[in-house]
């Protein structure tokens, strides 16, 4: 079932972990995408788009290979640039490093508008704190048109487990001290960093332990090897609605619907500043002209007016979120750069 946000009272600007500057979360309200409710400057920046000459080749760069929740977003992201520019776009999936390998792919590539990347937080706003050599500068080597979107994650246990929300989880943990068990989809990644600072905040010692993906730590969940994990929406949907696993919380600012429709969100049960989810921004190598980033930027735009887009991507578990100009963007990218630096230096871990 596609996830949907329901409509419910909301004061957090942060999707990912704490507060940050202020953003809209827009609706998505049209049925199908053209120019019409757009401004005629935004109007214009299609029609240019659509005829600066002969079609090009542009490879939209993805850090993951083909199946995963940010390859699936950018191949429904390509057949929408397709239909607007009448250019070419095409997926080119290099994962490696927690995508880390494609951004600096992208760092060097020549500045023309043929080459872009869907970029995953990670690898523009942790890795850089954890690796000693990323191929990349963040906040040097891209220029960002505007966010895509949020990838919210949901906190799960072993069902066995007397635990139903956040606060059984607290007491049962206080009671138990080091014989909880969090598994994570490896060190510095989102399900670790957030479940740190859940720790951290709750005053919690549960006991980290990494594997390498989602799939294996949540094998070890659903066989009571392992308490709880902090994975993707997407990724955990399927265990949850067939009682593998149990849900205690999302970590979106919103509920989502479908079968997490009953489970509150971090925020409502004490947890107001502390959210979980890893977001997806467009970007082009630094030095593109300001011309191409601009008409990409308007052509994203018309997204928000398309209900059958918006459709598409909570079926793939992400909610929809645009930012509300490209200077909005780029300050995002730098706060959240600067955010997950401090979160990485709190967690202890050493660069490899």
């Amino acid at each position: 079932m596609p996830f949907k946000i329901k409509n419910c009272k909301n004061d957090g600007r942060r999707v990912v972990l704490g507060s940050g500057l202020g953003y809209v979360v827009n609706s998505v309200l049209g049925s199908v995408i053209t120019t019409s409710g757009q401004t005629s400057a935004q109007a214009q920046s299609i029609s240019l788009l659509q005829s600066q000459g002969n079609s090009k080749v542009v490879k939209l760069l993805v850090g993951f290979p083909p199946g995963q929740a940010t390859d699936m977003v950018s191949r429904v992201l390509v057949e929408k640039l397709r239909s607007l520019t009448g250019d070419n776009y095409i997926v080119d999936n290099k994962p490696g490093q927690g995508g880390s390998l494609a951004l600096g792919v992208l760092a060097k590539s020549a500045p023309n508008g043929t080459t872009m990347m869907l970029a995953h937080m990670s690898a523009l706003a942790t890795n850089p704190h954890l690796y000693k050599s990323v191929g990349y500068d963040t906040v040097k080597d891209f220029e960002a048109v505007g966010l895509i979107g949020d990838l919210p994650f949901v906190l799960v246990c072993n069902p066995s487990l007397p635990i139903t929300n956040i606060q059984t989880l607290i007491q049962y943990a206080k009671a138990n001290p080091d014989l909880l068990t969090n598994a994570s989809s490896g060190n510095g990644t989102v399900s670790h960093l957030a479940m740190e600072e859940f720790k951290r905040k709750a005053g919690l010692k549960i006991t980290h332990i990494p594997y390498k993906g989602s799939v294996a730590g949540l094998t070890d969940v659903i066989s009571g090897n392992v308490s709880f994990a902090f994975e993707t929406a997407t990724t955990v949907r399927t265990h949850v609605e067939s009682g593998r696993l149990r849900a205690l919380a999302v970590g979106s600012h919103k509920r989502l619907s479908g079968v997490f429709s009953n489970v509150s969100t971090l925020s409502e049960q004490g947890f107001g500043e502390l959210t979980a989810s890893t977001w997806l921004m467009l970007i082009y190598p630094s030095g593109t002209p300001k011309e191409i980033i601009r008409n990409t930027f308007d052509a994203l735009h018309t997204f928000e007016k398309n209900t059958e887009l918006e459709q598409k991507m909570l079926s793939i578990g992400m909610i929809p979120r645009y930012s509300s100009s490209i200077d909005e963007a780029n300050a995002y990218l730098k706060s959240e750069f600067k955010y997950w630096g401090e979160v990485v230096a709190r967690s202890g871990l050493e660069k490899e």
